[in-house]
């Protein structure tokens, strides 16, 4: 008999132990390493970094109000009370792309050791701690390696090894860590079913000699991606499966993501495909907009920052940009989550108020189709390009 489970078994973000992507560094005392941080984060500052550390005061008194100390240009401090919670803490670093760790206070699932001779107790102390270690520092030159150290881990002396002031090769390293970690890029053709004003399934127009959905597949695709169909479930108490957007049996089920969060629209496609892998970025690509070519999909990826939560194509007389040319990071997922829970379903609403890269193109690559009037004359354009 297998085994009852009271969960559904949902993938899980790939995180370390408080942010998805954290370093420790220790083995000196706390103002060398709150130091090196903050000349280290001043190199890389692409990025957005975090420090979690531990407060050093013996007394203080408690916090019966939060502050939210907001600057104009656009600092804000923060003083609240808490608990360390690994899971609220995961929450809260989710949108960053690198937490530096004070390793004297938390363990890290990777780390960086700092060699100094007035320490060795400490490191010792931490020793099952080191598992990962990427590399390590020397506060002298010829600091020795400890003893317990070699023999716990011999592969050490073949790590990189830095002096606490080479700051430069310091923050390349920690740079190329950081690129490591870059989620990959998958796909996903929003196939919307029955369209109301075009009167049948937009995505199965043909503009290019196939329906528009195997179109814009190919078309991600073609630039090495991974692509799916987001498609709504087919329920067969509700009647006629071609209003089901269900697609073709040609194609493998396994292409298809069918909506999990329902009567959504896209923006329930969008959440779906990061429930199925929350560890990629998205692109997103809608199938009623036949003017998207090839270079407009390898300008955004190209532009792509992954340090925003979305990448986002606008056009150039458009107020705003447009959500289904879009690659959502894997830290977009919990803001939408957020969004809908303030009774939001609007992708677009996102974008506009979260920190997203935006690129520019003429509106006429970006243009709707709609009716079947207005598919008439793009299919003739597309026919005379």
């Amino acid at each position: 008999m297998s085994k009852h489970k009271k969960h559904t078994n949902l993938e899980r973000r790939n995180n370390d132990n408080f942010a998805p992507n954290e370093i420790a560094i220790l083995g000196a005392n706390c103002g060398v390493i709150s130091d090196l941080v903050s000349e280290v984060s001043k190199k890389i500052s692409d990025y957005k970094l975090a420090y979690f550390d531990a407060s050093h005061a013996k007394d203080i008194e408690e916090n019966t109000l939060s502050e939210y100390v907001f600057h104009h240009q656009g600092n804000v401090q923060i003083t609240t009370s808490g608990n360390i919670n690994k899971f609220q803490q995961r929450l809260d670093f989710s949108k960053f792309d690198y937490v530096f760790v004070n390793g004297n206070h938390y363990q890290g699932a990777k780390q960086i050791l700092i060699l100094d001779e007035a320490k060795e107790a400490s490191v010792l102390k931490r020793l099952e701690q080191l598992d990962s270690i990427q590399f390590v520092i020397k506060l002298k030159k010829e600091t020795a390696y400890f003893d317990f150290l070699v023999e716990k881990y011999p592969q050490i002396k073949n790590l990189i090894c830095y002096t606490i002031d080479e700051v430069d090769k310091i923050a390349n390293h920690i740079n190329n860590l950081i690129q490591e970690k870059i989620a990959p890029i998958k796909g996903l053709v929003l196939v919307g079913g029955k369209s109301t004003r075009m009167g049948v399934d937009k995505s199965t127009l043909e503009y290019y000699g196939k329906p528009q959905k195997e179109f814009a597949k190919e078309l991600l695709e073609s630039n090495n991606i991974e692509t799916f169909y987001s498609v709504q479930p087919f329920d067969s108490a509700q009647g006629d499966k071609e209003d089901a957007n269900v697609i073709s049996s040609a194609v493998e089920k396994s292409q298809e993501i069918h909506d999990t969060f329902l009567n959504l629209g896209p923006f329930g496609g969008i959440c779906s495909a990061f429930q199925k892998d929350p560890n990629s970025a998205w692109i997103v690509l809608a199938t009623d907009l036949p003017f998207v070519d090839k270079n407009l999909i390898r300008q955004l990826l190209k532009r792509r920052n992954s340090s925003k939560a979305a990448t986002a194509i606008k056009g150039k007389d458009k107020d705003f940009p447009e959500p289904l040319i879009t690659i959502y990071e894997p830290k977009a997922y919990p803001i939408l989550l957020q969004y809908l829970a303030q009774g939001y379903s609007c992708p677009r609403k996102m974008l506009i108020n979260s920190d997203v890269e935006i690129v520019e193109v003429d509106d006429a690559f970006i243009r709707n189709v709609n009716t079947s009037e207005e598919f008439e004359v793009a299919k003739k354009e597309i026919e005379n390009l």
